[in-house]
């Protein structure tokens, strides 16, 4: 990260910045529960875990592997890279941002809390920004009150189904929002994220324009508007945006549409209403561009997921 520029006195010191970053990331945070069970092996059993969303593995008791194809970007507390196949002990805690399917082997006797969730589409960064795959060690000693939600939290595979009461929805999607918080918070927190973090990139007129694009995906946004905004001219904006993020900028916002239209769905809007919301002149140019980045139509994609 640069210093400091010395024309900028007044500016706060590089570290308090991040803080105050760090937290507006996590204060943006919604989730809703896909699924989120708490598992006892009787045997040794193997748990799939599909991609697309976050998932978080909390060892509650035992011993268990994760299968992953993947390198955990941090180990705690030695910080060292975790291999394809990692072991995990009680209070451990690994988080998945669903880009791969993994698979969890538990050994006879373990329990395992595996929460999966959606990320409302003002989160969707939050996943931007977080890697493949991160281990916490030890999570249950750095975070012992979230542990002690995570070890409450999901439906035993026992118990069948539960009959729910009022309030029950709120209340575990706020538990569940508090340890996906904390296990956020410790991965930042003890080294594992990379040099100016949350930041998209180390430009902050860059970061400026996505962050807009993120709370409007809606808006009729042109380059030059765009460009505007992060204060360049439209030039040399397409080229620094495309060397940061690797697309080019309307290329990102037709990305975050997309999120947001799955997220719309997802909540039970209609194809016409997702359309308008996110200002499409119609709904056959929007299940166009739907199609085309998803690869299915959305009310497709809506009857697969619901």
């Amino acid at each position: 990260m640069s210093p400091t520029a010395a024309l900028a006195p007044v500016a706060a010191p590089a570290r308090e910045r991040d803080g105050e970053a760090i937290e507006r990331l996590l204060a943006a945070v919604d989730v809703r529960i896909r699924r989120q069970l708490r598992l006892t092996a009787p045997v040794d059993e193997i748990f799939p875990v599909p991609s697309g969303s976050v998932t978080m593995v909390y060892v509650i008791a035992g011993d268990v592997r994760v299968r992953t194809g993947l390198s955990s970007v941090c180990d705690l507390p030695s910080g060292g890279a975790a291999p394809a196949s990692e072991a995990l002990r009680q209070g451990d805690v690994l988080l998945s941002s669903g880009r791969r399917a993994m698979s969890v082997d538990a050994a006879r006797g373990s329990t395992v809390l595996l929460s999966t969730l959606d990320l409302a589409d003002a989160a969707a960064h939050v996943v931007d920004r977080l890697p493949a795959l991160a281990t916490v060690r030890e999570f249950a000693a750095l975070e012992p009150a979230a542990a002690a939600l995570a070890e409450h939290m999901g439906v035993d595979r026992e118990a069948g189904s539960v009959p729910a009461r009022a309030g029950d929805g709120v209340i575990c999607r706020t538990m569940a929002k508090t340890v996906l918080l904390s296990v956020i918070r410790s991965w930042s927190a003890n080294g594992c994220a990379p040099d100016g973090w949350p930041a998209l990139s180390a430009d902050p007129y860059l970061d400026r324009v996505v962050e807009a694009i993120h709370a409007d995906p809606g808006r009729d946004w042109t380059v030059e508007g765009l460009a505007a905004l992060g204060a360049m001219s439209r030039s040399v904006f397409a080229e620094r945006f495309r060397a940061a993020l690797g697309r080019s900028p309307l290329g990102y916002v037709v990305e975050v549409r997309m999120r947001a239209a799955q997220d719309l769905l997802r909540r039970g809007l209609g194809v016409s209403a997702v359309s308008r919301e996110l200002g499409y002149a119609s709904d056959e140019g929007f299940s166009r561009a739907f199609r085309r980045h998803v690869g299915m139509t959305p009310s497709a994609w809506r009857a697969m997921r619901g």
